[in-house]
């Protein structure tokens, strides 16, 4: 009964920026820790961020930090991925789930088996 949905992928130049939304269509998101994992082509699913429910914990991959931001805006059911300067070897599938624990009110994984409830993805390419 819930559900996550990706959105603001695309084509990007290096350097450039994009912000990416996650939104829940049937469950509210405010005591939820939410993730951002991507995939690239020939890679593994990775963990690039996470934010916790109430208490603004974030943990971020060490090649994204200082580069991403992971923010909510729970009155809008959403939660953001802002990527600055981006890298081709940001060139992935991303996509965000929900954190299954109840303790993800206080703190997240970047853990793929921690989620569920995954969105459907959304690409993003680097390339000049």
């Amino acid at each position: 009964q819930t559900q996550l949905v990706e959105s603001g992928g695309g084509l990007v130049q290096p350097g450039g920026s994009l912000r990416l939304s996650c939104a829940a269509s049937e469950f509210a998101l405010g005591t939820s820790a939410i993730g951002w994992f991507r995939q690239a082509p020939g890679k593994e699913r990775e963990g690039v961020a996470c934010i916790s429910g109430t208490t603004g914990y974030r943990n971020y991959l060490v090649s994204v930090e200082g580069r991403f931001t992971i923010s909510r805006d729970n009155a809008k059911n959403t939660v953001f991925l802002q990527m600055n300067s981006l890298q081709v070897e940001d060139t992935a599938v991303y996509y965000c789930a929900r954190f299954y624990y109840r303790t993800g009110s206080a703190w997240c994984t970047r853990t793929e088996t921690d989620y569920g409830d995954w969105g459907q993805g959304t690409q993003v390419t680097v390339s000049s």
